[in-house]
């Protein structure tokens, strides 16, 4: 690897920590300034590596979206859709009272 051209050091990785809202002690941060230093440094060496004619992408596979054909079916029938409901009221299915509508506060 080569080496970074910046070494993070004890306060850069405290204003970090800060504005991620971390709370580290002395020895995470000696700890976290060594492995940040080492992401820079790996950083720095992809920006050396020849992208010239190299087109972005957003995913390494090809991809391609496989849609159907949008058909147009008939739809259920009132009746064919309330043949299996437990209960009825005419073209409606029919539900518990959910909800109390008097005006008593309990």
């Amino acid at each position: 690897m080569a080496e970074p051209a910046v070494k993070l050091d004890a306060a850069e990785v405290k204003k970090v920590a800060k504005l991620a809202r971390l709370k580290l002690t002395d020895a995470d941060i000696a700890r976290y300034a060594t492995q940040l230093t080492g992401v820079l440094g790996y950083v720095a060496q992809l920006k050396e590596v020849n992208v010239e004619g190299v087109e972005p992408m957003a995913h390494p596979l090809p991809l391609k979206n496989v849609l159907r054909e949008d058909v147009v079916h008939p739809g259920l029938t009132t009746e064919q859709i309330l043949a299996n409901a437990p209960a009825k009221d005419g073209p409606y299915f029919a539900v518990p009272k959910v909800l109390d509508t008097g005006m008593g506060g309990g």
